[in-house]
């Protein structure tokens, strides 16, 4: 995660917005985080995630019991916190 992202603030938005205890969601992060550094980047240096398969990599971890919705749930709340606070956006 980024030094600019207040990690104990992130947890709590995204607990607060899906009712998800915020182990459960630091663990879906971390995945996610893995997930992603092992993405390669494109010539631009940009990293495009599908977000299908990074759903199905979280959800296939062994210490993730959540379904795939409330995943899903996390990360858009997550997506949703980072684009207010202009750290992360879609590509078209």
């Amino acid at each position: 995660m980024s030094d600019q992202v207040n990690e104990r603030e992130l947890l709590e938005v995204l607990a607060a917005e899906t009712k998800v205890d915020p182990k459960l969601i630091e663990l879906v992060l971390k995945h996610e985080q893995t997930f992603i550094n092992k993405a390669k980047a494109n010539a631009k240096g940009e990293v495009d995630i599908d977000n299908d398969d990074l759903v199905d990599y979280i959800v296939a971890q062994r210490d993730v019991k959540l379904d795939e919705l409330t995943v899903e749930s996390i990360l858009d709340a997550e997506m949703d916190y980072l684009m207010d606070k202009g750290l992360a956006g879609y590509i078209d």
